[in-house]
């Protein structure tokens, strides 16, 4: 499936449902980042501000839901809206690291996703200003929890989605 295929909107918004109450849930600590992996296709894309373009599900298990977000289990991800366009879903984010002061320093963030069918997705692009996250970082005095890993120092930058993404 792709975007200039016609999409049942009902089963693109169930999708997106589920990805929203996982999000939520991590967010609340009664879920895992890894149990994303539920929700994209063995031959997912994922592209990340950090680490870069990943290419496959159990890549993007391992360097995306597991060690990219190791250590990092005190900031959230709260969504402020999210748009549907046939298999085109952005999602319009906030990422909010806590202060060692109390204070919390927050970054806006967009997703964009590509539904697949099946319930799952085949594509994620997130940006951000790294700048933005690099700054807040240092005025935080943020220190990361066990298991932190850091992001490669020459990532992959290739954000091609998957072919139709964009064609309506």
């Amino acid at each position: 499936m792709n975007s200039e295929q016609n999409v049942d909107s009902n089963e693109v918004e169930a999708a997106v449902q589920r990805y929203v109450e996982l999000r939520e849930a991590v967010d609340a600590g009664d879920a895992h980042w890894s149990d994303f992996a539920e929700l994209f296709t063995e031959d997912a894309v994922y592209v990340d501000p950090a680490w870069g373009r990943i290419e496959g599900l159990g890549e993007i298990r391992r360097l995306v839901f597991s060690d990219a977000m190791a250590g990092l289990e005190d900031w959230k991800f709260p969504l402020d809206f999210v748009m549907i366009s046939g298999s085109i879903v952005v999602m319009k984010w906030r990422q909010e690291i806590p202060g060692a002061d109390g204070s919390v320093r927050t970054q806006s963030g967009v997703s964009t996703l590509v539904y697949d069918g099946d319930g799952k997705f085949n594509y994620q692009e997130d940006l951000l200003n790294m700048v933005h996250v690099l700054e807040d970082l240092k005025a935080s005095q943020w220190r990361p929890a066990g298991g932190f890993h850091l992001p490669p120092a020459e990532p992959v930058r290739d954000f091609t989605p998957p072919k139709g993404y964009g064609q309506q």
